[in-house]
């Protein structure tokens, strides 16, 4: 896995700024306002901090970002960053400036005077995930990346808040690693062998094979895989750090990589489709997570690990498969795959678990992207309940997400003359009717979100937190979720 950033946390010391290694960071107010470090650090540099928070150049630099002075005179720093932040910044506020000093260290070591600035580990945070860079297959000799030094008035007190959100950093680059990976690494039997590694971590593990998935039932989830060489499989993890509540079930498309069967994908842009396990991605990295941060609280992940091709044994459009739960599908269309994984695991985690809510996550649509683009992922829920207290987690992490509507109306779109149900509607309400085909496989006592994570899951240009490619969107919301409404 990527290796997080080594941060320290050590007391304020004013005389070690003149000799700071590699680059140096502070923290100034809004309108200028220079804590302890700051006057020392102006005072080397000869006023130069002041005179540019004086400046029109401080005027034009927005909260969470920052203005480099490069060789600075006064200091060994190779460069210094001036940070925009307020004493008691918001948390999105926070962790942009923890982004800007990342895209500011490069490889080179960090020392960032926070003071008695807030949310010191939110600032962390933000750093460890910008810093992140998947690169295990380029060749070229790689630079090895030094360390951040925070100061701080009360390190005793930030350490705990950052081991938390380190085990939230360390989920979220399990599930960007897994994202990024190619398919041709991250073969079915590759993503179950990183899964069952995480029981070194405490959690249960279990993988089921196809031989079992054959007895349980799961025929639309085999379906899928008919065609690959790679064997279809179901992995369970569960963390059992609550006492004798019934557990939040996590369940995940993992389709590693989608041709569209016989329904061939077009060519242009296919090879974005190793990401169609991003569902799968996104609950492995929330349970590593519980994990590592010891959640108490019971939450089961259930994901369908498959890979969609075409061959001679492929499932064909027009057959009808009988699912775990026993309803039949018509296959109108092959590409519309992952609703047929989703259901029979959906079906597994509620007999199996009885679970007090249940969360499934895909890569599902192109849809939910001409209506939300690349900013939210679309929330389908039978709760308003569990959808408000996601919603809640969602904006307190700062990951967008946007609550779609369900209706009978759409769920007549999914007739078929000769099946219980089609397995897609029609182009219209693309993203609505594979939420209501999901729905059919939700117990009326269960209460269920559905995330159609596909448009944010992975993106062509860096956001705020991440470089291009993965985003490992839904783990801070996720965990959020869990700390708020679940722990014990």
């Amino acid at each position: 896995m990527t290796d997080l950033l080594s941060i320290d946390y050590v007391e304020t010391d004013l005389d070690a700024l003149a000799d700071a290694d590699g680059k140096l960071a502070i923290l100034v107010t809004p309108d200028g306002k220079l804590d302890p470090a700051g006057r020392r650090v102006n005072r080397l540099t000869k006023q130069a901090v002041a005179r540019l928070v004086d400046s029109e150049a401080w005027e034009k630099v927005k909260t969470g970002e920052g203005f480099t002075m490069g060789f600075p005179a006064g200091l060994a720093a190779e460069a210094l960053l001036v940070v925009k932040l307020d004493r008691r910044p918001s948390v999105a506020d926070a962790r942009k400036a923890g982004a800007s000093l990342a895209k500011f260290k490069g490889k080179a070591a960090l020392t960032l005077c926070a003071g008695a600035y807030q949310r010191a580990a939110d600032i962390a945070l933000g750093l460890a995930l910008r810093a992140y860079g998947f690169d295990d297959h380029l060749t070229k000799e790689k630079p090895e990346a030094k360390g951040v030094t925070i100061h701080c008035a009360k390190p005793d007190e930030v350490k705990p808040e950052a081991e938390t959100a380190m085990a939230v950093a360390e989920g979220v680059f399990f599930t960007r690693d897994l994202v990024n990976e190619p398919a041709n690494v991250l073969t079915t039997t590759e993503f179950a062998n990183r899964l069952s590694a995480m029981t070194d971590l405490g959690l249960e593990v279990e993988v089921l094979e196809e031989a079992e998935l054959a007895e349980l039932g799961m025929r639309t989830l085999l379906a899928v895989g008919e065609g690959s060489e790679s064997p279809s499989k179901v992995v369970v993890m569960k963390w059992n750090g609550g006492g004798d509540e019934k557990p939040l079930a996590l369940v995940g498309k993992g389709v590693v990589f989608d041709t569209g069967g016989i329904s061939l994908k077009p060519a242009g842009g296919m090879e974005d489709m190793t990401m169609d396990m991003g569902g799968a991605g996104v609950v492995s990295g929330v349970m590593r997570t519980l994990a590592r941060r010891k959640a108490k609280a019971n939450v089961v992940g259930v994901v369908g690990l498959v890979e969609n091709m075409p061959d001679g044994r492929a499932t064909r459009p027009g057959d009808v498969i009988r699912s775990m739960k026993g309803d039949t599908v018509e296959v109108i269309n092959t590409d519309a795959e992952g609703r047929l994984v989703l259901c029979d695991i959906m079906w597994y985690a509620q007999e199996r678990f009885e679970p007090a809510g249940m969360i499934d996550l895909a890569t599902l649509t192109g849809a939910i992207i001409i209506g939300l683009g690349h900013e939210n992922a679309g929330v389908f829920s039978n709760s308003d309940a569990l959808s408000g207290a996601f919603l809640k987690a969602a904006g307190a992490e700062n990951e967008g997400a946007w609550r779609m509507p369900l209706g009978d109306a759409y769920d007549k779109l999914l007739k078929s003359r000769v099946a219980d149900m089609a397995n897609v509607g029609g182009r219209a309400a693309g993203s609505i009717t594979a939420a209501q085909f999901l729905q059919r496989f939700v117990k009326d006592e269960t209460p269920w979100i559905h995330l159609d994570i596909a448009g944010v899951a992975s993106v062509k240009s860096e956001t705020a937190l991440a470089p291009k490619g993965a985003t490992g969107w839904g783990v801070m919301a996720l965990d959020r979720l869990v700390r708020d409404d679940y722990e014990s």
